[in-house]
């Protein structure tokens, strides 16, 4: 049952780069910093080990409403890491988002 407004924003992905590489850790840094965006709590960088699906990575962050979340997908910040790394460096993805 739906208990509030909050909502879990969260992302699997897998890059263009190889495991281990220096451009896969730069990237996983970038993603790191929008932890710092006003907002945002519960902010994890998640290494994703099954094998039943071909992501490798999650991002997991929670906002305490809509309005809140609202405002993370268009501060500049986050728009400046999706045109500026995501969308160059990320060979695929799911998104999900949850109402808690």
């Amino acid at each position: 049952m739906v208990k509030s407004k909050r909502i879990r924003h969260t992302v699997v992905f897998k890059l263009k780069h190889p495991g281990g590489s220096s451009e896969e850790h730069d990237f996983l840094t970038s993603a790191q910093s929008l932890a710092s965006i006003s907002g945002v709590e519960n902010f994890e960088l998640l290494k994703q080990i099954s094998p039943k699906n071909p992501y490798d990575w999650g991002i997991s962050m929670e906002f305490a409403s809509q309005a809140v979340y609202d405002h993370y997908n268009n501060h500049p910040d986050h728009v400046a890491f999706v045109g500026n790394r995501w969308l160059k460096e990320v060979d695929n993805f799911l998104e999900i988002d949850y109402q808690l």
